[in-house]
């Protein structure tokens, strides 16, 4: 009579060979395609506040974001893609910046920038606000009218009578610079009292920037702008940076994004997010959420079918597969409660 250990041992055989089977070659499909369905099914039949908690929600987006954003991996593929994007863009002459980006939302985009008079005039405010503004602000009023000065003396020089009373005008300025420079210190055409007017002119620069953007064409001047290189290749594009400078950029990207990630503040933000999200669809089931992602069963079970079958095959293949599902059923088969019922006690 055939031992109750070897009958189980057998049983044990198999289920391993049922088993691999289900999940190997043609028979692999209709297993995902019953067991996603069995899984929505179930999940359809739970809600998401029941399985998942507000706080561990915010502790599972912290941790993602924190592994994920600070992986080694990432870190070095930053340049590195960075990198290849420039040598295909590069490349890369028959597609143009227009095939990439509709003219439609870019255009969007500009009028919702020029209509945010909110935000210009509260950029204007904090310009008039900053000495440095100021002094870079004299520092270009003094070169316009160097420029100025110079141009109009060139054109003196070629009418008789006139250049001398360009001259003169010239020497005072000079003798007005050399004073203020003595006085002040400053090497600057008007010196301290540039400093003390720039706000002044600032604000008068801000009126105009003002009206240009609520009145002149800007918007249009821009579209226009655009229209002239969404025909052009892509490739264009390296001309206004260097491959040098793009992968520079990038990194300086990533650290700054790096670097917020880990301030308290963001994490503050992070858990603002989590929260809007679980009020909204807290009570959707499970499998009710599978849609507003964008997923459905056809697209989870292709998923798993575009890459599973290799994995599995390659497991099967060096018998690792095998092996893995003989160690979680054996302890099973070779219980003394199984040994016993097939010895029929």
């Amino acid at each position: 009579m055939t031992e109750p250990r070897e009958i189980a041992e057998r049983l044990l055989d198999l289920q391993v060979d049922f088993i691999v089977a289900e999940v190997t070659g043609d028979r692999f499909a209709e297993v995902i395609a019953r067991d996603v369905e069995a899984v929505v099914g179930v999940a359809d039949t739970i809600a998401f506040r029941d399985v998942v908690e507000l706080d561990q929600a915010k502790q599972t987006v912290a941790n993602v974001i924190n592994l994920i954003g600070g992986s080694p991996v990432l870190k070095e593929s930053v340049p590195t893609f960075a990198n290849s994007i420039y040598d295909n863009i590069a490349a890369n002459n028959e597609v143009t910046l227009g095939d990439v980006v509709e003219r439609e939302p870019v255009e969007q985009l500009l009028e919702k920038i020029f209509s945010m008079h909110q935000a210009q005039e509260r950029i204007l405010e904090r310009l008039t606000e900053s000495p440095l503004v100021a002094t870079v602000a004299s520092k270009f009023v003094d070169k316009l009218i160097n420029d100025f000065m110079d141009a109009n003396r060139q054109v003196a020089a070629k009418i008789p009578g006139v250049s001398s009373l360009v001259s003169l005008g010239t020497s005072a300025a000079k003798q007005a610079r050399k004073a203020a420079e003595k006085a002040t210190g400053d090497g600057t055409f008007l010196g301290e009292m540039a400093g003390k007017g720039a706000q002044f002119a600032l604000k008068r620069t801000n009126n105009a920037i003002r009206e240009m953007l609520r009145d002149a064409p800007v918007h249009d001047a821009a579209m226009e702008f655009w229209d002239l290189h969404a025909g052009e290749p892509v490739s264009g594009l390296r001309e206004y940076l260097s491959q040098k400078d793009l992968n520079e950029l990038a990194v300086i990207i990533y650290q700054i994004a790096l670097t917020t990630r880990e301030k308290e503040y963001f994490g503050v933000l992070v858990d603002e997010c989590v929260e809007i999200f679980y009020e909204k669809y807290g009570d959707h089931t499970l499998a009710a959420m599978l849609p507003e992602l964008g997923l459905s069963n056809d697209i989870i079970a292709g998923e798993i079918l575009r890459y599973g079958p290799a994995v599995v095959e390659a497991a099967k293949r060096n018998g690792v597969l095998a092996k893995l599902v003989r160690e979680r059923l054996e302890p099973f088969f070779l219980s003394e409660p199984v040994l016993a019922a097939i010895a029929g006690k």
